[in-house]
């Protein structure tokens, strides 16, 4: 009997259908057909999304998805926990003496690229988190928090220079570019580009840490 994909495909309604335990899985393909999970949801959306969609993507049998995932709830909840977190390594972020310039200097094209599909994917899950509000923390940790952990750093370090407050307010501030960004994609519906994140830069972040800018900054 063929599976379906009902709307209603919860982690809940799912939790007694795990596979039986039997012949080691290979599961060296795993990475691929998540891969090719997030590229479906972020087209569609989860509701639009089906196993088949998957598979066909991934070039991997059907049955194989449902041996490793009992429902496409398992598999999204597996893809986007598994996404990969951060291109960002504290040792090779951008330092240039100000917090402007380590802002404006992580704007390049693949992280404006990379940011976008981690919108899309967001979007694409929107309507299962009212079913599994526990997705959110993990869609938090990887599309939202990784981003904001870069900010935070880059204000503990102004800190430290001396450039803002101690007392900055810098839990809040580190959220507010990601933030912004999933206003404009999920609710605007237009893209993010280097402008529109250089102006929350010079027009958000800096006024409220108390940092004027006294001339024409490189944009």
């Amino acid at each position: 009997m063929a599976h379906t994909d009902a709307p209603e495909d919860t982690l809940a309604d799912t939790a007694d259908t795990a596979p039986k335990l039997g012949r080691k899985r290979d599961h060296s393909r795993d990475p691929e057909i998540l891969d090719a999970a997030l590229d479906v949801l972020a087209e569609t959306g989860y509701d639009g999304m089906t196993i088949d969609m998957v598979a066909a993507r991934a070039k991997a049998g059907k049955a194989t998805l449902y041996r490793r995932w009992p429902s496409k709830a398992h598999l999204v909840l597996d893809a986007v926990a598994c996404m990969k977190k951060s291109d960002y390594d504290s040792d090779t972020l951008p330092d240039t003496g100000t917090l402007r310039g380590d802002l404006v200097a992580m704007i390049k094209p693949h992280s404006i690229e990379d940011g976008e599909r981690k919108m899309q994917i967001m979007a694409g899950v929107m309507s299962m988190l009212s079913r599994d509000p526990d997705l959110a923390d993990v869609v938090n940790a990887a599309i939202v928090e990784p981003r904001a952990e870069v900010n935070r750093l880059f204000m503990k370090r102004a800190i430290a220079r001396g450039e803002i407050r101690a007392d900055a307010d810098i839990e809040t501030l580190s959220m507010i570019t990601p933030s912004m960004a999933s206003y404009r994609t999920l609710i605007l519906k237009k893209p993010i580009d280097r402008e529109f994140l250089i102006s929350i830069i010079d027009g958000v972040i800096l006024p409220a840490l108390g940092i004027r800018r006294t001339a024409p900054a490189s944009r």
